[in-house]
């Protein structure tokens, strides 16, 4: 399959030449109309008006300007002008040029809302949705498709997950529900849910979408929206809705973005001549004499100027009933640090067709993309802090690659271990390469049975397919890996996700009653199998380091469910929607393996109350309320509630005379593990006020989960491991959200939107063991600190805090505020100072964050950015604890560089456990700022171009003295710096 999409991919430079070929001859002796299609109500140009010729399917769209050109048969055809919001009008063509003027219409609430299993009337929505649609989008160099949507979405945090292209994000809707189990939302992409985790060899599973083929995001977030996805909606649903063709003529656009990144700040460490002095005043005879004569600055040398393009081409439009799309993508992009490469090649088809005088519709999606990446080694960036700087990047021995290191000086030939290698040496000797392929696709068939329309059937079967598959190759004589004589493994991984959906969905307009119901009733089926390869590893000389016992390993999942969804409304002013859905999982044994998940919610149209159904001044105001149940079975353990055996690894053999055995081992298990249950009531209140100038929403949500699935520590002799995954422990999260969209300003030349939101969430563990609120149960730790003894932590999960929570020693200053080494607070007062005395300090989570749009068109200029905040989100600085001390520089066998810290604080040694270290990370980011021309028709108005240019992470004001605040693990220790990017975009459509 992977061979025949590569073949597919193959043919894109051919297929946008037959393309034109084809468009051109059939563009031969026809009449062209051209004109400008502007609104009623205030004569301003109304863009993406669809223009077609009534009776076939030539058709077209008006630029942004409001013009449009179209070829017609014959004079006095009949054009159709249509748009959203807009009644439709019809005009004869009896001239080459038409001004043409729309009406508003008063029912586009009827604007469709893609939801759960199929789509709804927007005006009938009851839940928490939030619809983010093209012209929305973050725009510049996007690799992964939630960098759209950061800082659009109330409610929804999407913090990244470091400057490597295709990293990702870790994305938070309401706070997450969860603490073990997976706090991700799922992803739904035209029908499909996609698993969570990703393939081998891939940063991200969302990296294989082209941002460029996606049409809109549709984020559920209270139960009344996600309940309908029962077990995968604990943490909220984003459906991704990619775009479908079109019937009328051959529609081509071809877009380009090309752009150049550079690092925005290196971290904080000593100059070679700063280090220089330390050693010397501090250091003795030999490591005086250690000390090198260069001033090697070593993070300017594994960072670089980074470089992309990202080039798409799309065609569209319709072949008699046809509808179709075919769109390509290729990326190729070089990170800040130096050897990361990433490329990316993708297709997509999307076919739409329609039969029997439209009862039956058919939606065919395939998408495909292939990756080919060098991931850098990124312990280089922790070296590049770290290392010597009064060292030579090269020797004159070829010993190690030529490259510098430190040797033992008990052994001249040998290696100083323990020890940081050389940063350079650690990018260059590193030859990681992943070639991971991923397809997605679905068949939608949608029938409407001719003896009564009122219902259709639609039948959903779709595919997500990926195989990730890569080497690590490291020369035996590099000093990474010199012990074992380098590197030379391959491994391999292949998922197969499938999902077959069929429900019935009835509408009946009960005019008599003034009523309109809706009924959706299904099944859905979903599959998850995994196959990892185990291959023989060997070392870069051809050695066996370690042979598998199975060739390789196929963890398999499982999920069928019921469900069935009940919209009614009355006189376009009461709303009712109830929800019901039940899930069975294979993770958990028979007797707890379904579970249940229903949800019901009311909204009131207030507008369309007599009282206020004349206003000229209030054109929406609508209250909703909604109480609903979701579930959460994703835990990483397929199996965590039956007993089975594992086979030790070779280095835990046990030995029998002169031979050594691998030997089966129990795992743990917990055989009445069952569902985690999630809770959520919400009320708000929907507006539109001034002919919709101002318009938003205010929700209040309240979501607690119980019976928490949590990986807690076993009682010694209770189980076969420490630790196992338990339903234990209650949680809450309550918060306020804000969404307000605000047109200042608009006339014939200039108009002004700008939109806001604010999101205020509360998180609070409210139980974490069996018994309630056991007192002799402390909580358990999260948050692993870097530069001591294993098993130290930053945070807590403890009852009556937030996750989260930092649980350190509580420093304590001199008269001037410098912290005093060693001497913390006594806070059981019990006349010393131990792990008992740690404190509850503040939350890695922040309690609030927003987000500002900005849009800004004058004539053919446009511009706009976006600003994003975090408030109380507080960052253990583990660059400072681990690094800004005395026996950083000369407490072990070498010299290491350390952070200029050590100047504030004059520690000597590690005090890592302080609270000193822990910082405000609140922020505000600049995260786009783009200005485009519009050009307009060029080339004998064949071609409409528009130039845009774009920087990304313009700016960032925080307190936080640190790298950068925002850490989504709440421990800042060697993040990969992301870049400032500055992008230069083209798009043609012809």
């Amino acid at each position: 399959m992977i061979q025949e999409l590569s073949l597919f991919l193959r043919i894109k430079l051919i297929v946008p030449l037959l393309f034109l070929i084809v468009s051109t001859s059939f563009a031969q002796n026809q009449t062209t109309v051209s004109g400008i299609v502007k609104s009623a109500t205030d004569g301003e140009p109304l863009p993406g008006v669809a223009v077609s010729v009534k009776g076939t399917t030539a058709g077209t769209l008006t630029d942004i300007q409001g013009r449009f050109v179209i070829n017609i048969p014959k004079p006095g055809a009949v054009l159709v002008f249509s748009s959203l919001g807009f009644s439709t009008q019809e005009i004869t063509a009896n001239s080459a040029s038409l001004n043409v003027t729309l009406s508003e219409n008063l029912s586009a609430l009827n604007e469709v809302v893609v939801v759960g299993y199929g789509t709804t009337r927007k005006q009938d929505l009851t839940g928490a949705v939030t619809v983010v649609g093209a012209k929305d989008f973050q725009k510049g160099t996007v690799t992964t498709p939630e960098q759209m949507i950061t800082g659009k979405v109330p409610g929804v945090s999407i913090v990244s997950n470091g400057g490597q292209p295709g990293s990702g994000a870790t994305i938070r809707i309401r706070g997450g529900a969860s603490l073990s189990a997976n706090n991700d939302p799922l992803f739904v992409i035209d029908g499909v849910p996609l698993e969570n985790s990703t393939v081998s060899g891939a940063s991200n599973p969302l990296s294989f979408i082209n941002p460029n083929d996606i049409e809109s995001f549709t984020v559920l977030k209270d139960a009344s929206a996600t309940a309908i996805y029962g077990s995968r909606a604990s943490n909220g649903v984003i459906i991704i809705t990619t775009k479908k063709g079109s019937s009328g003529k051959l529609n081509i656009n071809f877009s380009t973005v090309n752009a150049l990144s550079s690092i925005t700040k290196y971290a904080d460490v000593l100059s070679a001549d700063q280090f220089r002095a330390v050693v010397n005043e501090f250091g003795t005879a030999d490591q005086k004499a250690d000390l090198g004569q260069f001033s090697t600055d070593w993070q300017k040398l594994i960072y670089q100027d980074g470089f992309n393009t990202d080039n798409n081409i799309s065609f569209s439009g319709g072949v008699k009933n046809l509808p179709y799309r075919l769109s390509f993508g290729y990326q190729n992009q070089s990170g800040i640090l130096k050897t990361d490469k990433y490329q990316k090649t993708s297709a997509a088809l999307a076919l739409n067709p329609t039969f029997f005088d439209n009862h039956l519709k058919v939606d065919l999606n395939i998408k495909g993309s292939m990756q080919n990446t060098r991931f850098a080694n990124q312990a280089a960036i922790g070296g590049a802090v770290s290392f010597d700087p009064s060292q030579a990047v090269y020797t004159n021995l070829s010993d190690y690659g030529g490259y510098w290191e430190w040797m033992n000086p008990t052994n001249p030939s040998g290696l100083e271990n323990l020890v940081g290698r050389n940063p350079v040496g650690l990018l260059n000797q590193r030859f990681d390469n992943a070639k991971p392929y991923k397809s997605i696709g679905n068949l939608s068939l949608e029938y409407k049975f001719h003896f009564l329309p009122d219902l259709k059937a639609v039948l959903n079967l779709g595919y997500d397919i990926s195989t990730g598959k890569g080497t690590v190759y490291v020369p035996a004589t590099a000093a990474e890996l010199i012990d074992q004589g380098g590197t030379d493994s391959k491994y391999k991984q292949n998922k197969t996700n499938t999902v077959a959906d069929f429900y019935l969905n009835y509408v009946k307009e009960l005019n008599d009653i003034k009523s309109r119901l809706e009924v959706t009733a299904g099944y859905s089926y979903n599959d998850y199998l995994t196959k990892v390869y185990n291959y023989t590893s060997y070392n870069a000389l051809g050695a066996v380091i370690s042979e598998p016992a199975f060739p390789f390993d196929k963890p398999h999942s499982r999920n069928i469910s019921y469900f069935g969804r009940l919209n009614y409304n009355y006189d376009e002013r009461y709303y009712l929607t109830g929800t019901v859905r039940t899930d069975g999982s294979s993770r958990f044994a028979e007797g707890n393996r379904y579970g249940t998940f229903p949800a019901i919610a009311f909204s009131w149209a207030i507008n369309n109350e007599s009282f206020l159904q004349d206003s000229k001044h209030v054109n929406l105001l609508k209250l909703r309320l909604s109480y609903g149940l979701t579930g959460q079975q994703d835990i990483n353990a397929l199996y965590g509630y039956m007993s089975y055996y594992n086979l030790s690894t070779i280095n835990a053999s046990y030995q029998f005379g002169d031979q050594y055995y691998q030997m089966y081992r129990p795992s743990a298990y917990i055989s009445d593990l069952k569902w985690e249950q999630t809770a959520t009531s919400n009320i708000a209140l929907d507006f539109g006020l001034f002919n919709n100038k101002v318009s938003g929403s205010i929700d209040l949500y309240k979501r607690k989960t119980s019976d928490l699935l949590n990986k807690i520590p076993q009682p010694a002799g209770t189980n076969f491991s420490a630790t196992a995954y338990v339903n234990v422990g209650d949680m809450e999260n309550e918060g306020v959200e804000l969404n307000l969209n605000v047109v200042p300003v608009e006339n014939k030349n200039f108009k002004w939107d700008a939109g806001f939101n604010l999101t205020y969430n509360k998180n609070t563990i409210t139980n974490l063991t069996v018994v309630p609120n056991d007192p002799n149960y402390l909580g358990f730790p999260g948050g692993t600190i870097a530069g001591g003894v294993s098993g130290q932590y930053a945070f807590i999960n403890a009852v009556g805090s937030p996750k989260n929570t930092f649980f350190l020693y509580k420093q304590v200053y001199d008269e001037n505020g410098k912290p005093l080494e060693g001497i913390y607070v006594d806070a059981n007062k019990d006349g010393k100072i131990t792990t008992s005395d740690f404190v509850k300090g503040k939350s890695s989570d922040p309690k609030v964050f927003l987000g500002f749009t900005n849009n800004l068109s004058y004539k053919k200029w446009s511009s706009a950015f976006v600003l994003r905040a975090s408030l109380g989100n507080y960052v253990y600085n583990n660059a400072f604890s681990q690094r800004g001390n005395l026996a950083q520089f000369i407490g072990t066998q070498v010299l290491l560089n350390g952070s200029p810290n050590y100047f504030e604080t004059g520690f000597k040694t590690q005090q890592l456990l302080s609270d000193y270290y822990v910082e405000n990370g609140s922020f505000l980011k600049m995260d786009n700022f783009s200005i485009g021309y519009d050009f307009g028709r060029i080339a004998r108005n064949t071609a409409n171009l528009r130039v845009n240019a774009y920087v990304q992470n313009v700016f960032t004001i925080t307190k936080y003295k640190g790298l950068d605040p925002e850490v989504a693990s709440g421990v800042d220790n060697n993040i990969y710096p992301r870049p400032r990017i500055y992008s230069l975009g083209l798009n043609l459509n012809f």
